[in-house]
């Protein structure tokens, strides 16, 4: 604990509970930010099986019973603040159909969607590791890197907008930065694209059958729109879920007592609804100066989106969900401990030193948000094979 970085809770009070919903602007790995577009990309291999349930809660203590006053209050309040996690997020301007979804998953992890036909959605944003790469920032076309760390795709669709700096309105719209991004997929143009699905002769029919009715269904748009409709069911509820539900065993003691923290200094604040963040944006630094105090100040956050100096450092607040498996974390992928994550958000959020048994409740807390993966909606699919005009990979 370095006291000397700030007050304890008990001097900084009011500001703690205006501003720890941001416990980590940073904390969370859905779609990196390279060099200015955050990768929807994806490896051409098979993931391995995915986690498939939430991890347990540590089993050595006594199941509360279901008339602990306490108990149950904790768990109708965060039902009351977080809301469960939906089993999918619709979008009223794109029907997710089955041959939409089904399209938009061979879409995701296809690499001919990319220069040199070795990158996909999935490489950057990997259906088996949570939606993450657990790189500080991925490797996109000949290696190159950005700037900002990939987020999760899991939950990704709840979010106000997409993107750390939430440039992108949704997934649909997120879906078309990484394809075209120089640093990323590197494809040229939307009709390189375009031409590459055309010379694909099975997709013809699969485009046909997820957008009926179209003249020429094959388009960028298309790519975008089926690539959202599989996204928007990437969903992963867990043991909080189930403790919101009336299970109140779901959660242990300690990760019981970091919920309570979490409420207690103000987490909620930032972190809330059913993805426990991604709803509004924040300053890095809110109370105590982060960029100043690391001497870096190259990221001028959602600053670059709206041209105004006011949003200079600032990000949209990350989703809790899975974050301990979404590392390393902040921004920039800087940050390779969950705990010191969790402590520098204290401080430079809202200016408290938090005492090692928070921290460590916190951290129990954030565990127990790691959910459960559809195996067998997120398993690779047989992708149609290339025709003979399909261009080659192009490694320049």
């Amino acid at each position: 604990m370095r006291r000397s970085e700030g007050p304890t809770i008990g001097l900084r009070g009011a500001i703690a509970r205006l501003a720890l919903g941001l416990l980590v602007i940073g904390l969370v790995a859905g779609c990196s930010d390279q060099k200015g577009s955050e990768a929807t990309s994806s490896s051409s291999t098979e993931p391995a099986t995915a986690p498939t349930s939430p991890e347990a809660a540590p089993a050595a203590e006594a199941t509360p019973s279901a008339a602990d006053p306490a108990i149950a209050a904790l768990a109708e309040k965060a039902n009351t603040i977080l809301k469960p996690l939906p089993t999918s997020a619709p979008n009223p301007e794109n029907e997710g159909t089955q041959a939409k979804i089904d399209l938009g998953r061979m879409l995701y992890y296809d690499t001919r969607l990319s220069k040199n036909h070795d990158l996909s959605c999935n490489s950057c944003h990997q259906l088996d590791k949570f939606g993450v790469d657990n790189e500080p920032t991925s490797p996109g076309h000949k290696g190159a890197r950005g700037d900002r760390n990939s987020p999760t795709v899991y939950n990704a669709a709840l979010h106000i907008a997409q993107f750390w700096d939430g440039r992108a309105a949704d997934v649909e719209a997120q879906a078309k930065g990484p394809v075209l991004n120089p640093v990323e997929m590197a494809m040229p143009s939307d009709v390189s694209v375009e031409a590459i699905l055309d010379s694909i002769p099975g997709y013809a029919s699969l485009f046909a059958a997820a957008f009926p009715g179209e003249a020429d269904p094959i388009t960028y748009d298309n790519m975008a729109r089926a690539i959202g409709a599989f996204e928007r069911n990437l969903m992963t509820p867990g043991r909080l879920d189930a403790f919101m539900g009336g299970d109140l065993a779901a959660l242990s003691e300690q990760e019981r007592r970091g919920l309570e923290t979490f409420f207690a200094v103000g987490c909620n604040s930032c972190h809330t609804g059913p993805a426990l963040g991604g709803q509004l944006y924040r300053k890095l630094g809110f109370v105590f100066a982060y960029y100043e105090a690391k001497d870096e100040t190259k990221d001028p956050g959602r600053e670059k989106v709206t041209a105004d100096p006011a949003d200079r450092h600032v990000f949209k607040v990350p989703s809790l969900r899975n974050v301990a498996k979404t590392g390393p974390w902040f921004h920039d992928g800087s940050i390779t401990s969950l705990e010191e994550a969790v402590r520098l958000m204290g401080y430079h959020q809202v200016g408290l030193t938090l005492e090692p048994a928070q921290i460590a409740d916190l951290v129990a807390f954030l565990g127990a948000l790691t959910g459960e993966v559809d195996a067998a909606y997120v398993a690779k699919p047989t992708l149609p094979e290339s025709g003979p005009n399909t261009p080659k990979p192009d490694p320049s």
